[in-house]
């Protein structure tokens, strides 16, 4: 498809590195010469120095030829502006990153009077994944699949973890459900196991199970499973906004610490029911009489990268139960969790990842393309949701006969409302919803790109 991005700023690169990537013709609209030369250098697309809601750049962009128009700059107005005028010159999808709470509330005003095929709200985005992980404390991960059937959770192997040393084979009779671990990291390399693989301390694993069966593995792989009933959030952000309002519907005390006092006045009205407290939330001793060694959890939501990391580190260092740090640049990510770091969540990535799944269903007249997508083990790996139809090869065949590519792996088969995860003797068949895991050096876009034969 041709997708023209308009700014290139950190999700609109992201965006472009994974559009371009998976062979689509991307153009790139932005006033900055010098990111517009980066994004030509590195990555294999067109580019247009300009503005992006000027009737003239969108033309000479050929967005009237386009299928998709993205609107990533930092400003809302600029954002919804670039999507009515594509619109209006025939493009045939828009979708605008809309970061202002004000707007929320008009979503379905911004797509069915103005035409915007989708918008997305990073801020909001990464507070629901945030609410998520402290849901499951211990998981360091949490990504869904067939509707919220299937979680794939990331978790460390620890000392005392009935899964140290255990083959993979003998999960099951630990586990009590049916889990299958479908990638593992260990030592900065990641691996696609098979049954015969055995965990070592600080493994991080991904398992897949259905999500009615997580409290009892939980239980049972003696995995922590504790209620959080007080959490610390260092920066007042929009991030701490939605986040705080998730929590507070669950019962949970929200303590906001904020360095500027006119914003602590806004959070005070935003959210009335959290404790917001007018301090510098990087200083041990604004920490110690907040009561950090007492809570159940820190969330870091400053604009720093480095002060969030730190922050983390420090609260793990004091025994704070749970950690999430919200980070922009990810690339340096398994040094600071193997160094106490416990979740790290970066809003543009999220947004990123969503905007391509949406791309991806749009695209998805193409038969067996990707119905969802989610990057797994630091971006290492990929887990990847098809539909099986009558051209997919292999159908009726047990998985223990097909010969697959190196480095994938069969993690679940939705079908007629039953979900599996499959062993050697189970077999695909049409009209299964199937969920495979792939190391990154694989481009898969269709289910029999997997097949040897």
């Amino acid at each position: 498809m041709r997708i023209v991005i308009v700014g290139d700023g950190k999700v609109g690169y992201a965006l472009t590195e994974q559009l371009s990537r998976e062979g689509h013709d991307v153009f790139v609209i932005d006033s900055n010469p010098k990111v517009l030369q980066n994004s030509m250098e590195t990555l294999d697309v067109m580019v247009l120095e300009g503005n992006g809601v000027s009737l003239n750049v969108q033309i000479e962009a050929g967005v009237p030829e386009s299928d998709i128009l993205i609107a990533a700059t930092s400003a809302d107005e600029t954002n919804l502006l670039c999507c009515i005028i594509a619109k209006k010159l025939g493009c045939k999808y828009t979708i605008a990153r809309v970061r202002n709470p004000e707007y929320a509330e008009h979503t379905e005003f911004l797509k069915n009077d103005l035409g915007l095929s989708m918008t997305i709200n990073p801020e909001r985005r990464a507070a629901r994944e945030m609410f998520r992980l402290l849901q499951f404390p211990d998981f360091l991960k949490r990504d869904s699949f067939v509707r919220g059937r299937i979680e794939l959770v990331e978790l460390k192997v620890k000392d005392k973890s009935p899964m140290l040393g255990m083959k993979l084979s003998d999960l099951y009779a630990t586990a009590k459900v049916k889990v299958l671990v479908c990638a593992v990291e260990r030592s900065g390399e990641i691996h696609i196991p098979t049954g015969s693989f055995v965990l070592e301390k600080d493994d991080k694993i991904t398992v897949a199970a259905q999500t009615i069966d997580l409290v009892t593995l939980i239980k049972n792989l003696k995995i922590r499973n504790y209620k959080i009933n007080e959490v610390i959030i260092i920066g007042g952000s929009n991030i701490a906004v939605y986040l705080s309002e998730l929590l507070i519907e669950s019962d949970v005390e929200v303590k906001i610490i904020e360095k500027d006092y006119n914003r602590c006045l806004l959070l005070a009205d935003l959210v009335p029911e959290a404790l917001i407290i007018h301090g510098d939330g990087s200083v041990k001793e604004t920490l110690s009489s907040e009561g950090l060694q007492k809570t159940d959890a820190l969330i870091t939501l400053t604009n720093i990268d480095e002060e969030n990391i730190i922050l983390s580190m420090y609260a793990n260092h004091l025994g704070v139960p749970k950690t999430i740090t919200k980070v922009n640049r990810i690339e340096y990510s398994e040094i600071f969790q193997e160094k106490g770091v416990d979740s790290m969540v970066s809003p543009k990535l999220l947004t990123a990842s969503e905007i391509v799944r949406y791309v991806r269903s749009i695209d998805n007249n193409t038969d067996n393309a990707v119905l969802n997508l989610y990057r797994i083990a630091n971006g290492k790996a990929e887990a990847l949701e098809f539909q099986v139809d009558s051209t997919i090869r292999n159908i009726n065949v047990p998985l223990s006969q097909i010969k697959l590519r190196k480095g994938i792996l069969f993690v679940s088969f939705s079908r007629k409302g039953k979900m599996i995860i499959p062993n050697g003797n189970d077999v695909m068949k049409e009209g299964d919803l199937v969920v495979i895991v792939t190391s990154g050096s694989h481009m898969i876009q269709h289910l029999n790109d997997i097949f040897l034969d």
